[in-house]
């Protein structure tokens, strides 16, 4: 029993590494998204605390989504293994991946808000943001 706790501790452990990063990005980048979303719409005199409100409770449901996506890892992962199947191909896990999709939104979401403030946006990053969009517009659709 002790052999299997450490184990299955010790996956977590390397699993957790693996998303800490993107993890400690995601933060950092709902931190800034929220902050220019807050004085776009004080600029605007659209601020509101029940949009503020709806805001964090989105953000802390995008948390909710990355530890389902680390839940389906943990599921195959550790089936596949009781059945024989090794998992060392297993490269693109679904929390890694989940976290790098909430990146590119929160990305988008901050250039968007940069550009309400009045920011001028380069040419080049608006081509970007609006390929960007559109991607993640038809990964929604589907």
């Amino acid at each position: 029993m002790k052999a299997l706790f450490t184990v299955s501790l010790t996956a977590f452990a390397i699993y957790f590494n693996a998303v800490a990063v993107p993890l400690y990005i995601l933060t950092v980048m709902m931190v800034v998204d929220y902050v220019t979303g807050m004085v776009s719409a004080w600029i605007k005199r659209e601020l509101s605390s029940r949009k503020g409100l709806i805001g964090i409770i989105r953000k802390v449901c995008y948390l909710a989504l990355i530890a389902a996506a680390m839940g389906a890892d943990w599921l195959i992962y550790n089936g596949m293994s009781q059945i024989g199947v090794s998992m060392t191909d297993y490269t693109v896990p679904l929390g890694i991946t989940v976290t790098v999709w909430l990146i590119v939104n929160e990305l988008i979401s901050i250039l968007e808000n940069l550009g309400k403030i009045g920011v001028p946006l380069p040419l080049f990053l608006i081509r970007i943001i609006n390929r960007l969009k559109s991607i993640v517009d038809e990964s929604e659709d589907k």
